[in-house]
């Protein structure tokens, strides 16, 4: 079978006829030579309204799809269009869009191997650059985001992750609703103005229709959420309660274990900071023995450590009621320790009392688990795309690995 006829039934362009084929041996490249057909007129690249022709340009090279390895050059002189609306204007192409020598096909192509390789590898793959890969890849982006469905979405999560060095911080918003997971949204800092951002974005009629909200306690966030979806069940979940406590933990065995050096006592908490911090489940066997014999000790850290541990039959109950009133001995015996880390943990815990029971009126079917999951995703795309320097980058990749985009449909893909 020809290659022509290949194209044809592959590739067929409105308009548009391929002449010849040929293989050039200054470029070691396939060029397919494509002509407009006589009776067409050439279509304004602005309003897409088809005009009068004005002249014609020197031939262009359009990159298409390589064959064997081999370069596939689409090459056509474009006509310039006197379009009555635009002006004079280049016609528009079916192959391929505005002033880009990549076709669409091909930009597709190399933005789907770049969701399983690294950019860098997929340009050194297919001899290309690192730019053209990025812009595939924008291109996939922005075609996904302008028919991304947004109906029925009544689980939100959101969280923010550091972007750089210092205080730099992304905001993202993942769907989290069970049987669809995916970010619907990321902007730049994790202030009261970002989230409302995202509140615009969506929409009112989509924000009054969500019914759980999966947050940490960042006071911007909480503001945000009570203003705009205060219909919806804001859920503290255990992940980032928990993280506190093991903050606190650290911080209290990491200053008692200085202490004990000074005063010249056995430096009995050396090596214990996993012991602490992990959950007795996941210890392992010589763990198992060096916690029980640090159990022995009437030490701050271990009294820490009792205390993170009689919390988590916080989220075994069943009733709100009865939770309360767990969390309410649990806050009074923990500013009792004597222990400022973990008694800022019971305030903590206090002042978001409230939100804390939507763990139970919400049955515990939604976690920001799944929400703490995709950041680790984001930092893996940030890394697999070699860590970019700009938000625009960031947000394409973020978009392009955690968003769930729809593809347009097409008779033939080739990877």
């Amino acid at each position: 079978m020809l290659i022509k006829t290949i194209l044809n039934r592959l590739e067929k362009q409105k308009s548009f006829v391929y002449e010849s084929l040929s293989f050039s041996e200054e470029t070691q490249s396939i060029e397919v030579k494509i002509r407009h057909r006589s009776n067409s007129r050439p279509k304004c690249a602005g309003c897409q309204r088809p005009g009068p022709g004005y002249d014609t340009l020197p031939s262009r090279e359009f990159e298409y799809v390589p064959f064997w390895g081999i370069p596939f050059l689409f090459v056509y002189a474009m006509r310039r269009v006197d379009c009555p609306c635009c002006g004079i204007t280049v016609e528009s192409v079916p192959w391929a869009k505005g002033k880009s020598h990549l076709t669409d096909r091909y930009k597709w192509f190399l933005a789907r191997w770049a969701k399983r390789m690294s950019w860098t590898d997929v340009s050194n793959a297919f001899r290309t650059s690192w730019e053209n890969v990025f812009r595939s890849v924008q291109m996939a982006v922005k075609w996904g985001r302008d028919h991304v469905d947004l109906n029925n979405i009544k689980a939100i999560g959101i969280d923010e992750i550091q972007w750089h060095r210092g205080h730099w911080y992304l905001t993202l918003v993942y769907q989290i609703d069970k049987g669809r997971k995916r970010l619907l949204w990321i902007g730049q800092h994790r202030k009261t103005k970002t989230l409302l951002r995202f509140f615009r974005w969506f929409g009112k009629d989509r924000s009054a229709a969500l019914q759980f909200v999966c947050t940490d306690m960042w006071k911007p966030y909480l503001k945000v959420i009570a203003k705009k979806a205060s219909q919806a069940i804001n859920i503290l979940d255990r992940f980032h309660i928990m993280s506190h406590m093991s903050k606190a933990i650290d911080k209290v065995r990491a200053g008692e274990a200085r202490e004990l050096v000074a005063k010249g006592y056995e430096p009995v908490l050396k090596g214990s900071r996993w012991l602490l911090l992990k959950r007795p489940e996941n210890l392992t066997d010589k763990q198992v023995i060096k916690l029980k014999n640090l159990l022995r000790y009437n030490l701050k850290a271990v009294r820490s450590y009792l205390l993170k541990e009689d919390f988590q039959f916080f989220w075994d109950y069943i009733s709100p009621i009865w939770a309360g009133r767990f969390l309410d001995k649990w806050c009074n015996r923990t500013m009792r320790s004597r222990i400022e880390p973990m008694k800022k943990v019971a305030k903590m815990l206090r002042s978001h009392r409230e939100l804390l029971m939507n763990w139970f009126r919400a049955i515990g079917q939604f976690s920001s688990g799944a929400v703490v999951v995709f950041n680790l995703k984001e930092k893996i795309a940030s890394r697999k795309s070699f860590c970019f320097r700009t938000f625009q980058a960031t947000e394409v990749a973020s978009y392009f690995t955690l968003g769930g985009l729809p593809e347009p449909e097409s008779t033939y893909k080739f990877c």
